[in-house]
This record gives structure tokens, C-alpha cells and sequence, in this order.
């Protein structure tokens, strides 16, 4: 079963910046589409950021909280997503949880929405932190 593991979190400053990893040891992310999601302390979790690579195109979105100071992308030999996220805020802090699904984000391309049941399989979170 496919099993992702996140890494990079931590506390940051303010207007720092962080980069986040998202592993699938020993299996290949070639059909899977994978987003990024948050929650934070009392809120819901919402979606920040999804990759869906194909045969010859690469489709990427990012939530409006995040776009222009955020960046994906796919290492595909590594079988591993990051996630570049630059000028960080306090609103920026919550659990940062990866996902993976064969039909994600083709709904986020068209809509701009995260569905959740578009995900197959879940992360088990990496705290991030912006505080000074």
C-alpha cells in the first residue's frame, strides 16, 4: 500500500521560508496526482497546493492564501514532492499533511477546489510553525 512520509517542518520566522517533502518509499508516483492540505488549531483542513504530471505536461494550483509565494514540483526518481513556501505568516501554521490520488487535482484545475475524496491515501502530517 502506498505510504507517504512528510518531512521539512518546523518553527520559522516570519517572512522565512521552508520546503517540505513528501516521500513514497519503494512506490512509483507516476499515476498519482499529489496535493498539499493544511489544518490549523480549530479550523477545517483546506487545501493548499496540487501536482498532476502526465505523458508530456505538468499541471500545478495553488490555494490563494499561498499563490505567488509558494512553489511544487515532482521528482519522479526520487518519487518525492516538495512543496516551497516563501514569505511565511502566522496564518501560514498548522499541520501540513500530503495525499495522493489518481483522479486528484483535475478538479482543482477546473474548480480551484481541493476535494478531499479525490484522495486516496494521507500522510501523517509535519507541524509547521511561523512565530518569531
Amino acid at each position: 500500500q502506498l505510504q507517504l512520509v512528510e518531512s521539512g517542518g518546523g518553527l520559522v520566522q516570519p517572512g522565512g521560508s521552508l520546503r517540505l517533502s513528501c516521500a513514497a518509499p519503494g512506490f512509483s508516483l507516476d499515476y498519482y496526482a499529489i496535493g498539499w492540505f493544511r489544518q490549523a488549531p480549530g479550523k477545517e483542513r483546506e487545501g493548499v497546493s496540487c501536482i498532476r504530471k502526465g505523458s508530456g505536461f505538468t499541471i500545478t494550483n495553488y490555494a490563494d492564501p499561498v499563490r505567488g509565494r509558494s512553489s511544487i514540483s515532482i521528482d519522479n526518481v526520487k518519487n518525492t514532492v516538495f512543496l516551497q513556501m516563501g514569505i511565511l505568516k502566522p496564518e501560514d501554521t498548522g499541520v501540513y499533511y500530503c495525499a495522493a490520488g489518481v483522479e486528484a487535482c483535475v478538479a482543482t484545475f477546473h474548480s480551484g477546489t481541493y476535494p478531499r475524496e479525490d484522495y486516496d491515501y494521507w500522510g501523517q502530517g509535519v507541524q509547521v510553525t511561523v512565530s518569531s
